[in-house]
């Protein structure tokens, strides 16, 4: 049982850890993470990485972190983040279609229309915005940070051998 927790629990932490020490400025790095993280809100699974790392170097910003962003909608939640993104949408995109998310695939996605796909666009913007802006923040004061940690062990060691 405890098992596969910890096996998340790793891969989660080997991913920040990849993250954190990307040769990047802070600044950079958070924003490409950001960018991605926007990106992985919108519902073009085949493309995310594609647009991520485009918008990651229209802003000159890091493309690894871009493309690690998109990451967010990953297999375990794109049903559930999909459906919210839909039904958050249609209160600003109306849709005519009907849609069963018990069994949603993405041929059955692509065949509901613009409507469907317009209004999960809007959706995904919605909570993506605040999502990223929160990366951002997060991750630009979490890697000073680290690297200030580092730089203050590298200090500390110097003056050791002295």
């Amino acid at each position: 049982m405890k098992m596969w927790w910890y096996k998340i629990k790793r891969t989660f932490r080997y991913w920040y850890l990849r993250i954190l020490r990307l040769k990047s400025s802070p600044e950079s790095i958070a924003l490409g993470l950001a960018l991605g993280v926007l990106v992985g809100f919108w519902p073009i699974i085949p493309f995310q990485t594609v647009v991520a790392v485009a918008l990651a170097f229209l802003f000159r910003s890091n493309k690894i972190a871009a493309a690690l962003g998109t990451w967010v909608s990953n297999p375990l939640n794109v049903p559930f983040l999909y459906y919210l993104f839909y039904i958050i949408g249609k209160y600003f995109w109306p849709v005519n279609a009907k849609i069963d998310f018990s069994h949603l695939a993405m041929k059955e996605l692509i065949n509901t229309g613009w409507d469907v796909f317009m209004a999960m666009c809007i959706g995904g913007t919605i909570l993506g915005i605040p999502a990223s802006i929160l990366t951002y923040f997060i991750f630009l004061k979490l890697l000073k940070a680290y690297r200030q940690r580092k730089l203050e062990k590298k200090y500390r060691r110097a003056h050791q051998l002295s």
